[in-house]
């Protein structure tokens, strides 16, 4: 009876997530349209931060409590969830086209923080190179709250030079956002948020739960289970957009939201709380590294991601899940 409980609690949880950082997202947007904000600023900061606000509760909930493998799993999982199955899903649907602004800019930044965070929280075994005498759930490094400042410096550089960079090109910025009152604005932020906070809390309470009842790591649950509700906002946003034919963002979308994932997410989380890092996560790392060099590599070609590449990536997500439940 109490594992049914967890798991509705569960899905109350990811509810609550998914509204609330829809709400989040109006509300912020139509506000930003009243300070007469461009909208290509809009949907860099307020929109992307907003479709990660359900990580950032996650994870930042899960270091409050201490459950520091969901808060590394669930970043790590939802960036494996975002580059495989949403672009992947999105370039079976319409072959998926890749800017040069992307590959110049969004691809070699996700990249580069991608690899910040594997070395900067486990240098010390890097140097070793004993990860193979590890088990899985040995904690072999630390996200500690001086990575944490680093990370929220770069986020904070990242964010400033998009800024920037839209103001140089105003032509891109044709995004139109509802007209409503101030009053309402308001309301759908706090109420929105609120959402996001108490969803955060019940998402990582019915995970631990499950997790303890069926034998599951906390590292596998927030790799699977948690990572995927998190990430429904921009799944079925790309999914709707590539049937409509709107797949021109799509690639940046879900390249830009991996960034913010790991710099403001990871950022925040450990300069709460020291985050510690333990074999499994290490290993989710290095594969996620190296689909985000695949799928540059994909970028790269003709630049656009093609529905057999789109079916490939499909497929490694599912290898890599398959991975993280029998190793």
């Amino acid at each position: 009876m109490k594992i049914l409980l967890d798991v509705v609690i569960l899905i109350v949880g990811f509810v609550a997530l998914i509204k609330g950082a829809d709400w989040f997202v109006d509300g912020a947007a139509a506000l930003a349209k009243k300070l007469k904000v461009p909208g290509l600023i809009i949907g860099l900061t307020v929109v992307a931060m907003g479709t990660s606000a359900p990580e950032l509760a996650v994870s930042t909930s899960a270091a409050i409590q201490g459950a520091n493998e969901i808060a590394v799993s669930n970043v790590v999982g939802s960036n494996l969830f975002n580059t495989l199955m949403v672009l992947g899903i999105c370039a079976m649907i319409k072959p998926l086209p890749v800017g040069d602004s992307v590959l110049k800019r969004d691809f070699p930044a996700n990249l580069g923080v991608t690899f910040l965070l594997l070395i900067g929280s486990c240098y010390a075994l890097l140097l070793n190179g004993g990860l193979l005498s590890h088990a899985m759930s040995d904690n072999v490094g630390l996200v500690t709250r001086w990575l944490g400042i680093i990370l929220l410096v770069v986020f904070v550089c990242y964010i400033t030079y998009l800024i920037i960079d839209a103001k140089k090109h105003p032509a891109e910025s044709d995004e139109e956002y509802e007209d409503m009152p101030g009053w309402k604005c308001f309301l759908l932020i706090v109420i929105g948020i609120a959402l996001i906070v108490a969803g955060g809390e019940a998402v990582v309470y019915g995970a631990k739960a499950i997790a303890l009842a069926a034998g599951m790591t906390e590292t596998l649950v927030g790799l699977t289970i948690v990572a995927l509700g998190t990430s429904l906002p921009e799944l079925v946003t790309s999914i709707v957009a590539a049937r409509k034919g709107e797949t021109g963002m799509a690639v940046g979308n879900v390249v830009g939201s991996n960034i913010f994932n790991i710099l403001l997410i990871l950022g925040v989380s450990s300069a709460i709380h020291p985050i510690a890092v333990n074999a499994a996560s290490v290993w989710d790392m290095y594969i996620l590294a190296a689909i985000g060099i695949l799928t540059y590599v994909f970028g790269l070609s003709k630049k656009e991601i093609r529905r057999p590449e789109g079916a490939i990536m499909v497929l490694l997500y599912f290898a890599a899940m398959a991975f993280a439940i029998v190793r």
